[in-house]
């Protein structure tokens, strides 16, 4: 799934985060987006590709799941990092969801974690837009939050090599580390996910 950037960003372009509450990117995607070969759209500057992105977080834990990705992964620019978002590319054959976007992220979820408990809500929390590197540059990410009541997330997906729920405090550490780097959309994600486990 791709977006013109011109369908996508109406005078509003930013780098960073932006609030759900301040524009509605969901809606725009949904009535612009095409399918194209995967191929040409991750070097072709004039198009987003939308990505679900959620943080699974436990409310009562004031946790997040967090992961390091394995070096097994499709994508060489992503090996070895820390992040705190699961999410994938969206598949035509989701396009006959109302949803899509949506469809794609329980799909991604359901392939990447084992969870104890359920999922108690989906909702979006903001948008990821980072021009600042070569993955961020062709992606665009609608950030979302599943609240659980599991205690314990393993993954299942042969790209995460280890993970588990971690506070905001162990997070940065992460960040601070000169050890670990940080999937940028997971560095941009980090002050929403704060302020949304502290409100």
């Amino acid at each position: 799934m791709a977006v013109e950037n011109s369908n996508l960003f109406h005078g509003d372009h930013f780098q960073g985060f932006k609030k759900h509450a301040d524009a509605d990117y969901v809606s725009r995607i949904l009535n612009h987006y095409k399918f194209v070969r995967r191929g040409p759209i991750e070097i072709d500057f004039d198009h987003k590709q939308p990505i679900g992105y959620a943080m699974i977080v436990n409310p009562e834990l004031k946790k997040v799941f967090a992961y390091q990705r394995s070096q097994k992964g499709g994508e060489e620019r992503l090996h070895d990092k820390w992040s705190w978002g699961i999410g994938g590319h969206i598949e035509k054959v989701e396009e006959r969801i109302k949803d899509p976007i949506k469809a794609s992220l329980l799909r991604e979820l359901n392939e990447e974690v084992e969870m104890d408990g359920k999922v108690l809500g989906v909702r979006v929390l903001g948008y990821i837009n980072d021009d600042l590197d070569e993955v961020g540059r062709v992606h665009f990410g609608i950030l979302y939050i599943i609240d659980t009541d599991s205690t314990r997330i393993e993954p299942k997906d042969h790209e995460i090599k280890s993970g588990g729920f971690k506070s905001i405090g162990e997070l940065e550490e992460i960040c601070a580390s000169a050890e670990f780097t940080v999937e940028g959309w997971s560095g941009i994600a980090l002050e929403p996910l704060k302020e949304y486990l502290t409100k």
